[in-house]
């Protein structure tokens, strides 16, 4: 395999400063273009940047949390649409499928996304990310201090940084929406480095009213041990596609989820999800559903019950 130059890497770096403004943005509700002096080698923020208009119409009918877990194969994403009438896009799957999540959220209705999260830099969470944040206004962006050199980390940089967008920091303690009935927040990575990307991934917990929903990425036992957050919760986004790095019997005894998603392709190289696994949330008593079987799958919540439909 070819290594990545020396200089190929600094400029992921300074991409980095460049986007995340050199510095953690957490709960910022302020509009903030970011542009990096070559000079003075200073990142310079400049306030008050003009938002694109939104033509949305869309309103999530009877005040309901809907989660969308999208099958797109080997790779994570996640639509959901809040029941304060706003929308979040957790990944978005391999650049192969980017076009499947972009029409599903679109003939849902949508044109604008308020929050995106990418929960790491692996290809098949943010491969997609790219064409959605070129096709459909994005009004903010989280994401953890991870690198990556693959050509589509680079490119989904070189897109938030045209699209005049900052990133803000997704890591443990930030709060995305805090109300009376409805919480959006981040409960890790908890750590500022790692050895394996897979553990940078953001882990995201929604409460509405008496229902919890857990979103893993490929978060793996290390950062599970890290998490002090409660993470209680009615349904889980099973970590890493079912792989046995993740769910480890510790932490799904703390979590007790009646529903577990499992979002995975088709005859994988990878085996995943691993029979161990299944019958790990089968013991604690959830029902396991997975893309590859059930297609795409939804989760619909009026803040006291649970619906699960799915698309097979």
């Amino acid at each position: 395999m070819k290594k990545k130059s020396k200089n190929t890497i600094i400029g992921l770096f300074v991409a980095l400063a460049l986007i995340f403004g050199g510095g953690e943005i957490l709960n910022s509700t302020t509009d903030t273009k970011v542009t990096y002096n070559e000079t003075s080698g200073q990142t310079i923020q400049n306030e008050n940047v003009e938002k694109e208009e939104s033509t949305q119409t869309v309103n999530n009918s009877e005040d309901n949390l809907k989660v969308h877990f999208i099958d797109v194969g080997q790779g994570d994403s996640i639509f959901i649409e809040l029941p304060n009438d706003e929308v979040m896009l957790i990944d978005a799957g391999e650049s192969s499928e980017e076009e499947k999540v972009y029409n599903y959220i679109t003939n849902l209705g949508y044109n604008n996304i308020d929050y995106v999260v990418g929960t790491h830099p692996h290809t098949d969470h943010i491969g997609g990310l790219e064409y959605i944040i070129n096709n459909i206004n994005v009004e903010n962006i989280y994401m953890p201090k991870a690198v990556s050199t693959s050509k589509t980390f680079e490119s989904l940089l070189n897109t938030i940084t045209n699209k005049n967008l900052k990133v803000k920091v997704a890591k443990a303690n930030v709060n995305i929406i805090s109300s009376d009935n409805l919480n959006v927040f981040i409960i890790a990575p908890n750590s500022e480095s790692y050895s394996n990307l897979n553990n940078y991934s953001a882990v995201i917990k929604i409460n509405y009213y008496n229902n919890s929903f857990l979103f893993l990425g490929d978060d793996e036992v290390l950062s599970e041990e890290e998490i002090t957050s409660d993470v209680g919760a009615d349904v889980i986004k099973v970590g890493h596609h079912g792989s046995d790095s993740s769910s480890s019997l510790e932490f799904l005894n703390k979590v007790k989820p009646k529903y577990a998603i499992i979002s995975v392709g088709a005859n994988n190289q990878y085996n995943h999800p691993y029979d161990s696994i299944i019958s790990r949330y089968e013991i604690i008593g959830a029902q396991v559903y997975r893309t590859d079987l059930n297609g795409t799958i939804v989760a619909t919540s009026d803040g006291t019950n649970i619906n699960i439909t799915k698309e097979k």
